[in-house]
């Protein structure tokens, strides 16, 4: 079975896997080698590419600029803002430095990178207030739990919020039991990040995870990206350094498990039975 996985965002529909960019920029790579990666994303169709001011003080967004200079029309663009540049004084100072070091006159989504006791009214006034000067499409947030996304849409225009990015793969679920249930009723998406473990994690060295990818000759990585996005309310954004990485990510979106495989992947990792506080990395 095939089939080509995508969500709704705001109002466009993206596929469910995009680039991540954590660590771009820093030297991880050779940054000639991190820009042919992205572009190389982009012409396999991973639109979404997720960044942030905190991702090397500016240097993720500054390559991600050069790598998307002449294809920003092919690009879903994503950025994040600290908490305590979300205020009245700060905010549009640090979108519009994003925007510069992204080469580009607007996002297409703007989140919160995590609540540290903003003022939720004030964050979402001032989101709404970008979106009518058009330097961003939409907004939503990272790392808010349920308590939290209850918060803000009972603020005025939180409803809005089209986006919340948590940390999510097969052996951190903590979402699956009421945080992503609840999204989905209120129509906002989720983005998950560390869809692989994160690092130092050994999902990928599983014998289980060996043993299915190579059932569906694919590599552990793409497997557990497509066990990620089986849903379709998440989009997964697995690093993106390496043109090989990019390839392999991107055959997640052609895979589809079926439920014997998806059952034997978790039973190691079953989905939680009760509220569990919500991972944060």
């Amino acid at each position: 079975m095939t089939h080509q996985s995508t969500l709704q965002i705001a109002g466009n529909t993206l596929p469910s896997l995009g680039m991540g960019s954590w660590r771009l920029g820093q030297g991880r790579y050779d940054s000639q080698q991190e820009i042919q990666a992205l572009q190389r994303g982009l012409d396999l169709g991973l639109r979404v590419i997720d960044t942030a001011e905190m991702y090397g003080e500016g240097q993720s967004e500054t390559l991600i600029g050069k790598a998307i200079a002449d294809r920003r029309d092919q690009t879903y663009l994503v950025s994040k803002v600290y908490p305590w540049n979300a205020t009245e004084r700060d905010l549009e100072t640090s979108l519009d430095a994003s925007l510069s070091r992204l080469r580009t006159d607007f996002l297409d989504l703007y989140l919160l990178h995590w609540q540290s006791g903003n003022d939720l009214q004030e964050v979402v006034s001032l989101m709404e207030a970008m979106k009518a000067k058009g330097k961003i499409k939409a907004w939503g947030v990272s790392n808010f739990d349920l308590p939290a996304m209850q918060s803000l849409i009972s603020v005025e225009n939180g409803a809005n919020c089209a986006v919340n990015q948590v940390f999510y793969n097969l052996a951190g679920r903590g979402i699956e039991y009421d945080l992503a249930p609840w999204c989905a009723k209120q129509n906002i998406a989720m983005m998950a990040y560390c869809p692989l473990g994160g690092a130092g994690s050994h999902l990928l060295d599983l014998d289980e995870v060996k043993t299915l990818a190579e059932k569906y000759h694919v590599s552990p990585a793409t497997l557990l990206l497509a066990w990620v996005i089986r849903q379709n309310n998440i989009l997964a954004i697995p690093e993106s350094g390496s043109l090989a990485h990019v390839e392999d990510n991107s055959r997640a979106l052609q895979l589809t498990l079926n439920e014997q495989d998806c059952a034997l992947l978790t039973q190691y990792y079953p989905a939680p039975q009760t509220a569990e506080p919500l991972e944060i990395r």
